[in-house]
Order: structure tokens, then sequence, then C-alpha cells
């Protein structure tokens, strides 16, 4: 039992791309070499429980050729393949820490070039004991080399060098590693459900992490105010006594769309609910909170940006979508049960009347679009975007333990009252929000 009480539970679906790709790293000799530096051994240092250390980057290109290059506290073994749709580099190396700036490898940090090889790069965690290099491609490219390197002046560099190419290069590149994913990759096994259990199993599932830090305003990252956020609505809710608690995950680790599904499913959970906050960097007056539900067609076009932002996690963190869809993306719309789009859709107006009684919500709160991780087809699912990071209450709000904690009482009471009315009424078959509870306004009383 984690601390806090909530249960504690890291494991996914198994034969995930992500590890797929781990295994792909044993697999690509040409494009892996093992540094040679003298100093030090990979095999004392995992003995001593230390992590190598990534301190600075630095991305040199011209037209046809680009170098990026790490500075590590001692070696590594890199594995490099290249992805399409959209093209990108992967490198794949044991778990390290990235000491510098994370958003040094965005488009308007990188030194403009009209003809470069390479538009941005971003790294971090892929799960733990693995780390991932992402470059996305502004054109064809191949990898020359990857591997580390002992510099003059004593230091270890992790250096990646990739040339131009042609397209049909490329796309023949791209297809013997799906290929060889595809034969790395696990089975995938049905949905092994948990035995019932005596209380409603609540799913929390704080989006990101790991390579995936979400969005970034004023300071504050999604990731990690988004897993805050959970971590207190957990604590709540298993005080009760009334409910089973389960956070797909509980530190800084990426899990994939269809992992973060399988988890909801596997676990029987009786409602889902995923944590995220918005950005908007261009309209900065836009704040409060919003309720997603799926719909196979956007309620508007905030709504499709939205889950057009959410769904692209994957692509984020370096995974293959062809690879890595059957539990999500395959799953048709018409086939989600009708009662459960009905619950979700009671918890998603219970929620929006509790949270206006004390904080702030966006001036459309509820809205629909389709949103991979709430396809579950016997989950009852909501996303709840906690607010805007672009604006500057919202971004105070989100990073305040003070109202991290009344925001998620309001959370927790909607759970709850939720709950309660289920019992109260019979099964749904259409949504009917007339059933769900209005939220209570705080007695004034001392």
């Amino acid at each position: 039992m984690a601390k806090g009480g909530y249960s504690r539970n890291i494991a996914g679906a198994s034969g995930t791309l992500a590890l797929a790709a781990g295994k792909l790293a044993l697999v690509l000799v040409p494009l892996t070499l093992m540094c040679t530096v003298l100093q030090g051994s990979s095999l004392r240092a995992e003995a001593a429980d230390t992590l190598p250390v990534a301190s600075s980057a630095r991305l040199e290109q011209g037209a046809d050729q680009a170098t990026l290059t790490f500075e590590l506290s001692g070696p590594v073994q890199a594995t490099a393949f290249v992805l399409g749709d959209p093209d990108r580099v992967i490198v794949d190396l044991p778990q390290t820490n990235f000491a510098l700036d994370p958003e040094i490898g965005k488009p308007e940090n990188l030194e403009p070039r009209k003809n470069g090889l390479v538009a941005s790069f971003r790294y971090g965690q892929l799960e733990p004991g693995r780390s991932r290099i992402v470059i996305d491609l502004a054109a064809s490219a191949k990898v020359l080399r990857a591997g580390c390197e002992n510099g003059g002046d004593g230091k270890t560099r992790l250096v990646v060098e990739l040339s131009r190419t042609d397209k049909a290069s490329f796309r023949t590149a791209v297809q013997a590693a799906r290929a060889r994913l595809a034969e790395l990759a696990q089975p995938k096994k049905p949905i092994e459900r948990e035995p019932a259990s005596a209380l409603p199993v609540i799913v929390l599932d704080p989006g990101h992490g790991g390579i995936d830090r979400g969005a970034r305003a004023r300071g504050v990252v999604e990731k990690e105010v988004v897993l805050e956020f959970a971590k207190v609505l957990a604590a709540k809710l298993e005080a009760t006594g009334h409910f089973k608690i389960v956070l797909t995950r509980e530190d800084d680790r990426f899990l994939s769309l269809s992992e973060r599904v399988r988890i909801g499913r596997e676990r029987n959970a009786a409602l889902f609910i995923s944590i995220h906050a918005d950005t908007l960097s261009r309209v900065a007056k836009v704040s409060g909170a919003t309720i997603y539900t799926l719909s196979d067609r956007a309620s508007d076009r905030e709504a499709a940006r939205v889950a057009a932002k959410e769904n692209q996690s994957d692509i984020v963190a370096g995974l293959d979508p062809s690879e890595d869809n059957d539990d999500v993306a395959g799953i048709l719309f018409d086939l989600t049960r009708r009662e459960t789009r009905a619950y979700s859709h009671m918890f998603a107006h219970t929620l929006v009347n509790y949270w206006r009684v004390a904080e702030r919500l966006n001036k459309n709160p509820r809205r629909s679009a389709g949103f991979l991780v709430l396809k579950a087809p016997d989950v009852p699912s909501v996303l709840l975007e906690l607010g805007y990071l672009s604006n500057g209450a919202d971004s105070l709000a989100l990073n305040s333990p003070d109202w991290r904690d009344q925001a998620s009482g309001q959370v927790a009471q909607a759970i709850g009252a939720f709950f309660a009315s289920r019992e109260r009424n019979r099964p749904m078959t259409t949504a009917d929000p007339d059933l769900a509870p209005a939220g209570k306004i705080p007695s004034s009383k001392p």
C-alpha cells in the first residue's frame, strides 16, 4: 500500500512498443556503439546505484548533416533507429538523469536553419531503467553513428550523427525498424480482469510523464502538477473508506495511452479520471476547468484541439502508433456501450456542479471529443483539465498546495455523490443530466 493509503499500480500492458523498442537496442547492432572510455566502469556505476548524468546538449547542423552531442558523466550504450509519421530518429539508452533545461531542444531555442535536418529534439525517461532521445526531423535522414566517445578534455560525450538521405531510403529504414519491432513485441494478452472489489475502484490517471512533459508555462510543468493533484485526491478518497484507489503512475514515468486504458479495464474500474492541464500561448485570458467525455465528433473546435494534443502523447515519446493501437485506436465508437457513456456524462455533469461552487470553470465547462485515453468500452471515463497554465491565475492555483487541497476536495465530493446517485437509480441507457446530483454550496457557518 502506497503512502496515503491508495493502491500502488505501476504495471501496464505487456508487450507494448516501449518494451519492444528497448529490446530493439539489443538487436540493431550496426547502429549501436559501445563507449570505449577508460574512465570508470558502467558495471561499477550500476553497482553503486548511480545514474549517468547529462549536463549539456549541443546541436550542430548544416544542409546535409547534423550532430547532436550530450555531455555525460560516464559511458552508456546507445541504439538508434528511425520511425515515420512523423519522421523521427529514436535513440534509446540506459536510464539517464538529464540535468539540463528540457526546453533547449524546442524549435524556438534552436539556431534557425532554413534547410536543416533537425526540427527539434527532446529527452527523458521512457520507463524504469530506460531513457530516450527523440529527434524530430525536418528532412529524411539516416543515422551514421550513435555512441559515446572520449574527448581530448577527458569528458564523455554521446554523439548522434545524422546525414541527409532520399525519401525512398528513409522509408525502407522505417519499414525495417517496424518489422523488427513487430518481431520483438510480445503478443498482446487479452484483458485479464481482477476479481471484483468489495469497494468501487477509482482509477486516477495523471497525464503525461517521463519524456512526455505535457504543457509548460510560467515555470509550471503539466506532468508534475497533475501528479501532485492526483496524489492529494487519492488520499482524500482513500480516507473515506468507500473506494479502492488506483493510480496509473505514482512517479515521473511514461505510460502509453493504451496502457492507461488497459489499467482501468484490468482493475475493473467503476470510474476512470484522466487529469491534465492545458495551455493557450496566444490567449492568456482563457481560464478555468473543463470536463471532457468521449464522442466520435468533437463538440467544438477547442475540444478537437485539446483531443488532438492529448492524443499525440505516444508520438511525443517516440512510439510508433501503427504498432500500439489494438487496445485503443482499434476500439470502434459504436462498440462503446451506451450505459458506459451515459454514466460518463452523468459524472461529468456532477463534477461540473461540484466544481463550480468553489473553483473556476471554463466558460464552456463540458465538452467532448475523440480522446484515445477515454475509449474503454466498459469503464465510465472523463478527462479533467484542471485549468490553463498560460493563464496567470490558473497557473498560480495549480501550483498551490492550498488550491490542490480545496479543488481535490470538490472532486472527491463529486465522486461520492455520483456513486450515491448510482445506488439510487437503475442502470441508464441514455445520458440524463437531471439524474446527476448538483453540488451543494458549502455552508458559511464556521
